[in-house]
């Protein structure tokens, strides 16, 4: 493969002794164990480097050797063959990968690879947190039973530009001023990617103007309307980003968080104004009761939304009862 995936800026090993490139990739990456005949002459190497919650590894052990490992319990390994060849044993079957192709192993399947002397791989660790917290991002079902993908091996030129990607997070691992946080959403688009590229048990939830996350929000507007209510109030009981808040609304109804709440604060007031029997003092004291503070500009967006001002609404209902009603 052409494609750069860690250099020797992120170099911990070379030409070392196997055992010592296994010893340090189940202290820092996951537990294994190899098996393999004696060295006649240390070849391994391995560059790591950590990316937020991810774990990048270039590896190769320099003669064959069996890599085995009950189960990955914590993460799922995402592993790209640059050289050489590995056979893959899975449920009693036997695979041979070749370079460019891509193997993904889930947290609960062990692991009994046989890499040949000359093979060289890319890896990534990925905690099973992440892929969860990224369910959650976009609102989609997470099984009961745990998230699974559903097809092991890919040829890299089926995702697409997912190569890319990775190229991309290596370099930004690289860098000489590391960010925090650049690393953080690089890591999210990775989990994304995968759970978009790659067939897993997922269940995706189309939005619509009657699911249960929106529902939940308009119903909460609803009710304290006469609140300051912030997108970032909304997003904490949605659980999820401001983003992807604004994408729930654009949607649903073609709008945005505030759009909306300043229509159902207009719409509230509207109702007051026609309902006989809702105590209306003066409209300065109801707009200001809604949070309309600029009068003039509360003004024009109620003619706006209804064509007419909120003085020609009063001047309107009749005044046969003038008991407040606590809807109002």
């Amino acid at each position: 493969m052409e494609t750069i995936l860690l250099s020797e800026r992120s170099r911990v090993f070379v030409k070392t002794d196997p055992h010592t490139v296994s010893d340090y990739v189940n202290q820092h990456v996951g537990n294994h164990c190899i098996l393999m005949p004696p060295v006649s002459q240390p070849l391994a190497g391995l560059d790591h480097r950590k990316f937020a919650s991810l774990d990048l590894c270039r590896i190769s052990y320099g003669e064959k050797v069996q890599v085995i490992s009950p189960a990955l319990a914590t993460s799922y390994h995402l592993q790209v063959l640059l050289r050489g060849h590995c056979l893959w044993r899975s449920q009693g079957e036997e695979y041979s990968l070749t370079p460019g192709e891509l193997l993904l192993i889930n947290p609960d399947d062990p692991v009994d690879l046989t890499y040949s002397a000359d093979c060289e791989k890319f890896i990534i660790n990925i905690p099973v947190v992440l892929l969860e917290s990224v369910c959650q991002e976009h609102r989609w079902e997470y099984p009961e039973t745990g998230m699974r993908f559903l097809r092991s091996r890919y040829q890299l030129s089926e995702l697409e530009g997912f190569v890319n990607l990775l190229a991309m997070i290596c370099q930004e691992a690289e860098a000489i001023e590391q960010q925090p946080k650049v690393q953080e959403h690089y890591a999210q688009i990775i989990a994304s990617k995968m759970l978009s590229l790659m067939k897993n048990n997922v269940k995706r939830v189309v939005p619509g103007s009657c699911s249960a996350v929106f529902k939940l929000i308009t119903d909460y507007i609803d009710r304290n309307l006469k609140q300051d209510i912030g997108c970032e109030e909304l997003a904490q009981l949605a659980q999820m980003s401001e983003r992807s808040l604004y994408g729930l609304f654009e949607r649903n109804i073609q709008s945005t968080p505030r759009q909306y709440i300043r229509q159902k604060k207009l719409e509230r007031i509207n109702a007051c104004l026609r309902d006989a029997e809702c105590l209306v003092r003066n409209l300065t004291e109801l707009a200001m009761e809604f949070g309309f503070f600029h009068l003039g500009r509360f003004s024009e967006q109620y003619r706006k939304q209804f064509g007419e001002l909120p003085s020609e609404t009063l001047k309107r209902r009749r005044l046969t009862c003038v008991y407040p009603l606590a809807s109002c």
